[in-house]
């Protein structure tokens, strides 16, 4: 009876179990069921109702595997959750392709398989754009394109290519991650453009801030270069002093005007320039006459008060106007600005006169000419003139200014003794540039050539007198004016009482030429004969008179290569005065009597 009783609790136990298993299968049965028919119940729910319907964030939380999926609290884990997705086909659309635009897809759907994710497709035809979503395995491609970055949570489009006209498309993992379609910046070559543009700006910005500190400290260089050379001129008094020594950077770029008793104001130099008024000037007297212009004495007179400076005044007719205007361009030159250079003040055109003028220093001595004519000078007389007059040609000849700025070299091409100013101190300063020309880069050989044969013939090279000058070279200009300069030093040494016995006053190649010799007399002389002005041996007996004469003959060398630069010349006398300080004695200059200008030798010994 027990024995039967156990059967029986068996039996009963193994019939409830099965009744339990078989619910258990129905409950399943229905779950899938349950979730077959998803789609259909969500086909068509707008945005609001998904997120905002009492039952959805249960069955998200359920569908999205956050809640533990057990039915009835007994099998847990048997269900692949799929992923939501917008699922709808080729539809317009208003997004343009920048920025992050809304897919508007109204439907989302449920991916049939685990392996799937979501995908959108932009294209755009003929000015309309269209979007395609879906749920695609990233395996295989769509449309011929392959999925790329679809473990992205969001939806980066890329762009494809297309024959068809741009299409971008997208792939993701996250839940309905295709509505928000992320694209580029800018689609097109503007886009290219607009970056290579940016890259082009942002790469010379360093360079466009560099330019404009160096402009601005070019500028403010000159600003503080200008007001010192305003200070200097204002402030520094004139030092009387010869070629010894080099020259100070300030006293070679403070000029002043050198007259006993009348100084020109250096307030009125350079800022004359550009005045459009004419100067109250007062002419006074002749004081010398060339081929282009007259010079004349004159009384600039004060704005506020009845005194005057004593300056010069050149004189062109309106016919010479080219040798104005190539006279004013080189004195307006700053950089000319030098102790042994002719101080200018200002140019002008008196149109009522029908003139041009050119207002400068004025120098009482006169030229080098008419005091050599009727003065002797002195062993340290001719050291001083001879040191300055080549200082004043280095200068001329020189690429930088004494202060190191740099500057356009200049030829004289008509250098002489009546062109050469007597200052004051004794020393030389170099005018009249109707001549001159501007050695400047721009030139090409075309232009000099058409310089033309210039200068006075008594003066000029034997490479000018035959018009073989080295067109290539711009030193060969140069070296012509070396060769006049030393006919001057020539005239210089044959008026210094050092020499012993002092003759009359006789320019170059005295006698041998007419007084006004042609070119063709002067290539007699100087080519065919190879004639120059006579040395005599008594001029040897000083020392220094010897080395003069010996950097003469150097100087007027046939070969226009082998003669000294105006710089060599000025080292020259430097050197001169260091050796030869013991030897000579300060003597004064003879001034000869004014109505005959005879010399008087016993006089000087």
């Amino acid at each position: 009876m027990e024995r039967y009783r156990s059967y029986v609790l068996l039996w009963g136990a193994f019939f409830m179990s099965t009744v339990v298993l078989d619910r258990s299968s129905v409950g399943h049965n229905c779950i899938l069921r349950e979730l077959a028919q998803v789609p259909q119940r969500r086909t068509g729910l707008n945005r609001s109702e998904r997120e905002d319907g009492p039952g959805e964030q249960s069955t998200r939380s359920y569908l999205s595997g956050t809640q533990p999926a057990y039915y009835g609290g007994m099998v847990p884990g048997i269900f692949t959750l799929m992923k939501l997705c917008k699922f709808c086909d080729v539809e317009p659309s208003s997004c343009n392709g920048t920025g992050i635009c809304q897919a508007n897809c109204s439907i989302t759907a449920i991916c049939p398989n685990s392996d799937e994710v979501c995908v959108a497709i932009w294209r755009k035809n003929e000015g309309n754009y269209t979007v395609e979503t879906m749920c695609y395995p990233p395996s295989k491609p769509v449309y011929g394109m392959r999925l790329e970055d679809y473990n992205s949570t969001t939806c980066e489009m890329k762009e494809q290519k297309s024959e068809s006209g741009p299409v971008y498309i997208c792939s993701c993992t996250g839940e309905e991650c295709n509505e928000n379609l992320a694209f580029p910046h800018t689609i097109g070559p503007g886009a290219i453009e607009n970056q290579v543009v940016s890259v082009i700006l942002v790469s010379l910005l360093p360079l466009l801030v560099l330019a404009v500190l160096v402009v601005a400290s070019f500028y403010w260089y000159r600003i503080q270069q200008r007001r010192k050379l305003s200070e200097w001129e204002t402030k520094k008094p004139l030092k009387r002093k010869g070629p010894k020594g080099p020259l100070d950077c300030s006293d070679a770029c403070a000029i002043m005007m050198d007259d006993d008793r009348s100084d020109s104001s250096s307030t009125h130099a350079n800022s004359l320039n550009h005045n459009t008024e004419p100067l109250p000037l007062e002419l006074d007297l002749q004081v010398g006459k060339g081929r282009f212009a007259e010079v004349y004495k004159a009384k600039l007179r004060q704005s506020s008060s009845e005194q005057f400076e004593t300056v010069a005044v050149k004189i062109f007719p309106y016919e010479e106007y080219a040798s104005w205007k190539n006279e004013k361009d080189i004195f307006s030159d700053i950089d000319l600005k030098h102790e042994n250079v002719l101080h200018f003040l200002t140019a002008e055109d008196r149109k009522s006169e029908k003139q041009y003028w050119l207002i400068t220093a004025y120098h009482p001595r006169g030229n080098l000419q008419e005091y050599l004519t009727c003065h002797l000078i002195s062993w340290e007389d001719l050291q001083r003139l001879g040191g300055s007059l080549a200082q004043g040609v280095a200068h001329l000849h020189s690429d930088h200014t004494p202060c190191g700025r740099p500057k356009v070299p200049i030829v004289h091409r008509d250098l002489k003794s009546s062109n050469i100013l007597v200052k004051s101190d004794f020393t030389c300063c170099l005018c009249d540039f109707g001549l001159g020309l501007r050695l400047d880069n721009s030139l090409s050989v075309d232009d000099l050539a058409n310089s033309g044969q210039v200068g006075t013939a008594r003066y000029m090279a034997p490479e000018v007198l035959e018009s073989r000058i080295n067109l290539e070279n711009i030193e060969s200009f140069k070296q012509t004016d070396v060769y006049s300069m030393a006919l001057v030093l020539w005239e210089m040494t044959s008026r210094c009482n050092a020499i012993g016995e002092v003759k009359d006053y006789e320019p170059p190649f005295g006698s041998k030429v007419r007084e006004h010799p042609c070119v063709e007399s002067m290539k007699d002389n100087v080519l065919r004969d190879r004639g120059r002005p006579e040395i005599p041996s008594g001029w040897m007996k000083h020392p220094g008179v010897a080395l003069v004469c010996a950097t003469i003959s150097e100087c007027w060398d046939h070969d226009p290569e082998a003669r000294l630069t105006a710089q060599c010349v000025v080292e020259r006398f430097r050197e001169m005065d260091d050796e030869l300080d013991k030897l000579s004695t300060r003597s004064s200059s003879e001034e000869k009597i004014p109505e005959d200008c005879s010399v008087s030798v016993s006089d000087d010994k």
